[in-house]
């Protein structure tokens, strides 16, 4: 964070996240006025320099993840240790296997979803354009990167605006948990939500992330009350999703007490947005935090076992490290709802619409594949006993 957004923000520390208050309210007198005119003025030029400085960072971001090795190389998912039972006689026709689901009410045809990746910049427009009719089309939920940058600039809103694109997909909108710290409340998450139609609001937590950013926010305190107060006001449900270090049970607990209605448990083993900002550091201590710390995290599947153990009936999507159906489908039989992927997308949605068909083709024979050969007609048999071993 720059210096002059670390002073506004720190100015604004003690104020409700949920009344975001306009300066020029005090204005009573022509003084007044006058001096609230200078204060707004220099104002809109920080928070100009703030956008900027986001819009960068998500081109970075994209460019990072696009071209770098930023995977995580001592962590796995997980899911290695996982081995079906295969099914010699299935009677089952394939043809006949039904995939779709709800998830917070809503009907998918597929248990898949495209995880929140991008936005702010003409790239990542294209990108989320091309995502949103792949989910329309195949009937996949679909998330957008951190709106932050638009909520800074409302001109970027259309970089992140696909509702047109996906008419009857779910949506989620995503802002970060810690920007209730930082001026965030009620009127901010309510325009994310609207610049998307949105069905759900993510709040993504991401503690290492931002420690490892050089302008990262790292006010974390009191989140948990900011959070169960905006559960109390918004009119979607909010979904809590870590960015690829894991949920525990016990954290997953705390989540619920506090009011969201799902969990996205975004576990170690894919992604290392650790190394993605150890590659973009401006100086040597931020870069050798980013490489230490680059395989931290829980593995997504024992995340998704603690989450289960916690509450059996919590709406529950697994991510982190997805990379083809087989693996989506381990997460589906240890008890998730739904299975969300990020660089697979992300990588086809890059070259073409075409790739991003073949990939979600690919993912659902794969998963329908699964649910043949262990002779399971639907993913709630999936889940039955005997289905899922764990080898060691």
């Amino acid at each position: 964070m720059s210096p002059s957004t670390s002073a506004s923000s720190s100015r604004n520390l003690n104020r409700s996240p949920l009344e975001q208050l306009d300066i020029s309210e005090a204005a009573s007198s022509p003084m007044a006025s006058s001096t609230a005119s200078s204060i707004k003025a220099a104002t809109s030029q920080t928070d100009t320099e703030a956008a900027l400085e986001t819009q960068v960072r998500k081109a970075d971001h994209l460019r990072i993840c696009l071209d770098e090795d930023v995977q995580s190389h001592r962590i796995t998912n997980g899911f290695e240790r996982y081995r079906f039972s295969h099914c010699c006689l299935p009677e089952l026709n394939r043809d006949e296997i039904d995939i779709s689901t709800r998830f917070l009410g809503k009907h998918i045809a597929t248990p898949l979803l495209i995880s929140s990746m991008t936005g702010g910049t003409e790239q990542a427009r294209l990108i989320n354009q091309r995502l949103a009719k792949t989910a329309q089309r195949f009937g996949l939920a679909m998330g957008v990167g951190s709106q932050r940058v638009a909520v800074e600039n409302p001109d970027l809103t259309h970089t992140f605006s696909v509702r047109k694109y996906a008419p009857d997909a779910l949506l989620f909108a995503n802002l970060g948990a810690v920007q209730l710290n930082y001026d965030y409340g009620i009127t901010q998450c309510q325009k994310a939500v609207d610049a998307l139609e949105a069905d759900a609001l993510i709040l993504h937590l991401n503690p290492l992330q931002e420690a490892v950013q050089t302008e990262g926010d790292v006010n974390f305190k009191g989140l948990f009350a900011k959070i169960e107060q905006l559960v109390n006001v918004l009119p979607v449900p909010i979904v809590a999703k870590e960015v690829g270090n894991g949920i525990s049970g016990v954290m997953a607990q705390r989540l619920i007490d506090v009011g969201v209605a799902a969990i996205d448990v975004a576990g170690a083993g894919g992604t290392s947005w650790a190394r993605v900002e150890s590659e973009r550091a401006k100086d040597a201590k931020q870069r050798r935090l980013g490489n230490t710390f680059a395989d931290w995290g829980l593995p997504t599947a024992t995340c998704i076992a603690e989450v289960r153990a916690t509450s059996e009936t919590l709406p529950l999507i697994a991510s982190g490290g997805m990379r083809n159906g087989l693996d989506a489908a381990k997460a589906l039989a240890l008890g998730a709802d739904m299975v969300g992927l990020a660089l697979p997308f992300l990588q086809a949605a890059s070259q073409s619409e075409a790739a991003l068909a073949a990939l979600s083709e690919a993912l659902i024979a794969e998963i329908v594949t699964v649910l043949f050969c262990t002779g399971s007609s639907s993913l709630n048999a999936l889940q039955q006993d005997g289905i899922l071993r764990r080898t060691y």
